[in-house]
This record gives structure tokens, C-alpha cells and sequence, in this order.
């Protein structure tokens, strides 16, 4: 990938990684509908009133309209769903080791479903590297409790499975700005999500706290429109197995956050784990072996 895609790849991990959070927060209070429908609805107004203001216009075409619709349940509603009812039973940090294994998914897709990213050894190598330098930067302690809430890490897995699927189809909007099918699909996930938000959760009979209605803001705002953007801005010049990648420097970032605003310490074991995520991602993109890809 350029330098650019690169920049934008990181950028992008600090942001999704402030989701986990977020979504930590409002799961002691809302359902996972509802934060789905909450964080869509509220990405979607902002993103249409970006699209105003800049003068340009949503596409007619009907088709066009049922892509952005399929999107929208492959990228958002599926996954949001499942992430966020996982998180009422798992903590974040083995949520988000589950969501690391992204990359094997897409790699694996990406080679049956497209001509121009075939899976390599360097590939396999290279994802395998980064989930087990996540695993080391979460601690191995983590995966204690896998199996004892199986339902939940099913839930997680199946999330991480959805987004691999939905990288490989969003390649069909290569030819469109970027805030067009964000805008589109996040559009279509809040039509869809309203119907069962209303009928399983029912969710106008919760009184949300201020924090609540804070973490979905930034949720909404920063970590769904804002995010989406830089999504199709990346998928369309890096592909598929690249985009994936963000969801290893997802725990990274995150941790090099604490260290940098929390005073939290700088350990071995971050090291290592940093080392590992770091070769990962240079051997998926070929460097470090020196392949061309």
C-alpha cells in the first residue's frame, strides 16, 4: 500500500478502536438494536447533511440503491448487532481478539471471489503473525474464558465473518466518491434496523443518561460517519485484504493510547506484541519478505 493508504489505515484504527468503548458504555443501558439503529440513524443524518452541503446528490439508480441496502446489513446491521450483544457477556478486549481474525476471513474470500487479490503464502503468513501479536497485546489471559460464554464469542466471530464478506463486495463501488456509498448504505442500515429496534427492544421506553447519550454521539458521529469515510476511501485504491487489516491495529492503537494519555506502562509484553502486529502487516503487504504484490 502507498504511504497515504497507510496513514489513513491508522487513522482509521484509532478511530474504530474508541468503538469498543463506546459500545462498553452503552450496553449497560441500551439493547444491541438499538445502538445498531441509534449509531446508524444519527451517522446517516450527518453524512445526508455533509452531502447537501457540498452541493452533490444521492444516485436514483434502484440497483445502485439495493447494493448500498446489502451493504448496509453486511457492514452495519449484521455486525453492530452481533458485536454489541457479545460485549454484554465478554469484555472488550477478547471481543476485539475475535474481531482480529477479520484478516483470515478476507484473505481467504478474497482469493475464490476476486481475480486480482489470490491469497499467498506471504498473505497467510503475514495475517497469522498479527492475530497472534493481538493475542499477545490483549494478554493470552484472555482466552481463559473462551468457551464459557460460546454463544456470545459465536456472536463476535460471526460479526468479524460478516465484515470480510462485506470488504469483498464493497470493491463495487470503486468508481464513487467515498462519501456516496457511506452515505447510502449507513442510510439503508437505519431504515432497516428501525422495524426490529421497535418491535425487540422497544426502545422509547428508555430514559438514556447524559453518558449514554454522549457514547452514542461519538459512536455515531465519529466511529460510524466519520470511519465510513475513510473505509471507501481506503477500499477503493488498497482492496479487500488491506482494509481488513485495520481490525489487528485496532488493540494496538487502543493500547498505545493508554501508554501515551493514560500513564499506562510500556511492557514487554506491548512490545513484542507491537513487533509482531508490525511484521504481520509488512509481510501481508510484501515488504518485509520482498513480494510483490
Amino acid at each position: 500500500m502507498s504511504i497515504r493508504n497507510w496513514t489513513l489505515l491508522f487513522l482509521l484504527s484509532f478511530i474504530w478502536g474508541g468503538s469498543f468503548f463506546f459500545n462498553s458504555v452503552l450496553v449497560r443501558q441500551l439493547d444491541p438494536l438499538t445502538i445498531t439503529f441509534g449509531r446508524t440513524l444519527l451517522a446517516a443524518i450527518a453524512l445526508n447533511i455533509v452531502i447537501v452541503a457540498q452541493g452533490q446528490r444521492m444516485p436514483s439508480s434502484l440497483s445502485l440503491w439495493g447494493a448500498f441496502a446489502l451493504m448496509g446489513l453486511l457492514n452495519n446491521m449484521i455486525p453492530f448487532s452481533l458485536i454489541a450483544f457479545g460485549q454484554q457477556s465478554i469484555d472488550s478486549g477478547l471481543a476485539s481478539i475475535f474481531n482480529a481474525v477479520m484478516p483470515l476471513f478476507s484473505v481467504l474470500l478474497a482469493h475464490f471471489f476476486t481475480a486480482d487479490e489470490k491469497l499467498t503464502w506471504n498473505k497467510m503468513l503475514g495475517v497469522l503473525l498479527g492475530v497472534v501479536g493481538v493475542i499477545v497485546l490483549i494478554g493470552p489471559q484472555s482466552l481463559r474464558s473462551i468457551g464459557t460464554q460460546t454463544i456470545a464469542q459465536l456472536a463476535v466471530l460471526g460479526a468479524a465473518l460478516s465484515y470480510a464478506v462485506a470488504a469483498i463486495y464493497g470493491r463495487r463501488f470503486r468508481g464513487l466518491s467515498p462519501l456516496v456509498p457511506a452515505t447510502g448504505m449507513l442510510t439503508c442500515s437505519a431504515v432497516l434496523s428501525l422495524p426490529l429496534a421497535l418491535w425487540v427492544d422497544q426502545f422509547w421506553t428508555v430514559q438514556p443518561t447524559s453518558t449514554t447519550v454522549w457514547a452514542l454521539l461519538g459512536l455515531a458521529l465519529v466511529s460510524t460517519a466519520f470511519a465510513y469515510i475513510l473505509y471507501f476511501t481506503i477500499l477503493a485504491s488498497a482492496g479487500a485484504t488491506n482494509i481488513s487489516l485495520v481490525t489487528l491495529l485496532i488493540p494496538l492503537t487502543a493500547l498505545l493510547l493508554g501508554v501515551v494519555f493514560l500513564d499506562e506502562q510500556l511492557t514487554t509484553a506491548l512490545l513484542i506484541g507491537m513487533a509482531l502486529v508490525f511484521a504481520g502487516l509488512l509481510t501481508v503487504d510484501g515488504r518485509l519478505v520482498g513480494v510483490k504484490t
